[in-house]
């Protein structure tokens, strides 16, 4: 007889040396495809994970990654327990109350004499995983009327929220590629089968992909790298940071050639006249230098998009890091509405979720681009952050809103954004610097306190931000599959508690702030149930029968699909700007294409370029200290073509050292043809001095340290650091 367990309905005990065990039904929080997995829990402790069979989407599909949680949840190096540093500059073991009464004490302290804005919070990548953390997080950060909030978008996506409010004035409104009804595809700076997606969500990404060549279709792959996914489809050679040069090339083409869907642009967008005219200056002949693609191949490519039935450009993290990242993801939405594929199946739909979620967002405060300004660099804010970039000289210049005490939850500044050693250098300067993490880390070994944060796996969760990028319209609920390890609590009960000590009244919205000083304080399952509910399919507390609740979706612990494809034609009434329409020629964009016309020449001294790249069993800084992942012959390489190889000495295992205008890395070479001349590939993550064994042993580099440390050098539309065809050169070690 089947038992009853809060993940979901699982099978009844079994007796395994003499202990009970039990499988419980959840999914992965590691990155966007949330797969399912199945766990095998023995006396309230994680035994295995494996990839869930009956899973409507990923259909018994993880990755090594996945499977790999059960060797976090269970490291020993794993922090379980609040730390305080001591006067030695060790850490010791102290209790909640000592550890909350402490910070609280401080940070009001600073609130008095500095004002709440003096106190900042970073978060990394996994906070966006948890429908509770940056809720919770950005309503600590407006009770205290701080406008320091930082987070890893600023190293990965948030000029793809920046673009979408030029263009439909609203961040948060982003296509995703209808891959399962697309003809051709051009993807940029994605490599999906090893990254398996980015702002979409489709677990098993790679049978989509061969699906469209099976039915007819092509996926055209370009990247300055022979990718694992370019090697699987077609591959168009690109130079690092061509891809705007690229995009405006096709435009080029499109318009001039008369192949562009006018009926599309008519009906869809403004400004496309001022749009022909940016890119009558691009012609393939003129552009082939900077995009590193000839110009009768961009010639025949624009043609092809425009003469498919249905067609899609889809870019991601490789097109977001170079120096005009927020251009790029805009040309991209541009290409795709002027040959008629924007808001149409095949081509790039705007996803639907089961709760009011662009309501939710705007009314949290979270929808914003420009709202603010940073007080250092005046970069605009995008969904209420600022760029990571400037946090060092946020520590470290005078004046009013000066930053003096910094949170950081599930991130690792340190080895992710630009100039680690002068944000080293900043952090010391810190009054308070307080860590909420599963390991300490390299920015937690210069912590005040590191508090101990659950893993996905001892948390309820569901996919909040999410929502509208699954490819099949989807929706999820899992309880904690094991209690938490030793005394880690989840970051928004951290953050209610804190808050509590301080008098501070939290909450994602004002009336649940209001609620919280008259001592009502609803959890974030109460504020999701009522979402829920009242959501467009939602039950209305029982008037709708059918309808979705957190009660429903326990009953479903493999999730409920909610239609086979997104509903299309709905871009009119979702975009914000007044006019309803698609904006193509915002003075920004201009902007910015006048400033990739008139882009200096690359510095002498550095032939080459360096850009990043995804590894299968790495996942940003985080990942590196389960053995699993790490066994074989897992080294931090330098990746670099034969002929690149030759000419500067470099032999294929051997140390090399790269070095840039900023700083300079050592690590071995490896020789390879999937890299095309001119062009060096470094993971990005490595290089830890942390308190994780596996991961210290691992070796490499912080690849970070070639990136320019200048809070000026950011990307000026969202503030992006500059990650991607960074001047370098290399050499023998």
């Amino acid at each position: 007889m089947a038992g009853r367990h809060a993940g979901g309905l699982v099978p009844g005990p079994v007796l395994g040396h003499n202990r009970a065990m039990s499988k419980v039904t959840t999914y992965c929080r590691i990155c966007e495809p949330l797969c399912g997995l199945e766990a095998t829990v023995r006396d309230g402790e994680l035994v295995q994970l494996r990839p869930d069979r009956d899973h409507p989407l990923s259909r018994g599909f993880a990755c090594p990654k996945g499977i790999a949680m059960t060797e976090v949840q269970n490291d020993p190096d794993r922090v379980v327990h609040p730390l305080r540093r001591r006067p030695d500059g060790e850490f010791e073991r102290v209790t909640w109350d000592e550890a909350l009464d402490g910070i609280a004490a401080r940070l009001n302290a600073l609130r008095k004499e500095h004002g709440g804005n003096s106190i900042g919070w970073y978060f990394g990548n996994p906070g966006t995983f948890s429908y509770s953390h940056p809720l919770w997080l950005n309503g600590f950060m407006a009770a205290l009327g701080s406008p320091h909030i930082y987070s890893a978008g600023s190293q990965d996506v948030n000029n793809r929220f920046a673009a979408s409010a030029l263009l439909y004035g609203a961040p948060v409104l982003v296509p995703i590629p209808d891959l399962k009804r697309t003809d051709l595809l051009l993807m940029l700076g994605a490599n999906p089968i090893v990254s398996h997606g980015s702002l979409i969500s489709a677990p098993r990404i790679r049978d989509d992909l061969s699906a469209i060549v099976r039915r007819g279709g092509r996926v055209v792959v370009a990247d300055p790298r022979r990718t694992e996914t370019a090697r699987a489809y077609e591959h168009l050679p690109v130079a690092p940071d061509g891809d705007p040069w690229l995009l405006l090339s096709l435009l080029h083409v499109l318009f001039a050639e008369g192949l562009e869907d006018a009926a599309a642009c008519e009906r869809q967008a403004a400004g496309v006249q001022e749009l022909r005219g940016l890119a009558a200056r691009f012609a393939p002949e003129d552009t082939a230098a900077r995009s590193g693609v000839p110009a009768p191949a961009v010639r025949a490519l624009a043609r092809d998009l425009a003469a498919a039935e249905r067609a899609v450009v889809y870019g991601r993290t490789g097109t977001c890091l170079g120096r005009y990242g927020t251009l790029t993801a805009f040309l991209i939405d541009a290409v795709t509405l002027v040959t008629g594929n924007l808001d149409r199946p095949g081509g790039a739909v705007f996803g639907a979720a089961p709760l009011r979620l662009d309501e939710l967002l705007r009314l949290s405060g979270l929808a914003t681009y420009g709202k603010t300004r940073s007080r250092i660099g005046n970069y605009p804010d995008v969904l209420g952050t600022f760029p990571a970039g400037v946090m060092a000289d946020e520590i470290t210049t005078p004046g009013e809103g000066r930053m003096r005490a910094l949170f950081v939850s599930a991130g690792n500044p340190l080895l992710s954004v630009p100039g680690g050693d002068s944000l080293g250098a900043a952090l010391d300067e810190l009054d308070l610097l307080v860590c909420v993490d599963l390991y300490v880390t390299e920015t937690g070994r210069k912590a005040d306190y590191i508090l101990p944060a659950t893993t996905f796996l001892e948390r309820e969760d569901f996919p909040l931000p999410f929502l509208q990028n699954h490819l099949t319209p989807f929706v999820t609920w899992t309880e904690a599959v094991v209690p938490p390890r030793g005394e880690a609590r989840q970051e928004w009960e951290i953050i209610d508690d804190l808050a509590r000590r301080m008098r501070l009244g939290v909450g994602a919205f004002g009336p649940q702030r209001l609620a919280h000083r008259l001592g009502v304080r609803p959890s974030p399952r109460r504020l999701v149930d009522a979402l829920l509910r009242t959501g467009p399919s939602g039950d209305w507390f029982g008037l709708r029968r059918r309808g979705l609740s957190v009660r429903r979706l326990r009953r479903a612990p493999h999730g409920i699909v909610l239609g086979e494809h997104h509903p299309t034609g709905t871009l009119r009434r979702r975009i914000v700007h007044k006019d309803g329409r698609v904006h193509l020629a915002p003075p920004e964009i201009v902007a910015e294409v006048g400033r990739l016309a008139a882009a200096p020449p690359p510095p002498d001294g550095f032939p080459l370029r360096l850009i990043g790249l995804r590894e299968l069993r790495s996942h940003n800084s985080w990942m590196h200290n389960a053995p699993s992942l790490m066994r074989g012959d897992r080294v931090h390489a330098a990746r670099i073509s034969p002929k690149d190889a030759a000419e500067h000495g470099i032999a294929d295992g051997a140390p090399c050292r790269v070095t840039s205008p900023h700083g300079s890395i050592e690590l071995v070479a490896k020789v390879t043809d999937e890299m095309t001349e001119g062009t060096v590939a470094v993971p990005h993550g490595w290089g830890h001095q942390g308190g994780w064994r596996t991961a210290n042993g691992a070796g490499g580099a912080n690849v970070n340290l070639l990136a320019s440390p200048d809070a000026g050098d950011l990307e000026p539309l969202a503030g992006m650091a500059h990650l991607n065809a960074v001047p370098v050169r290399i050499a023998p070690a």
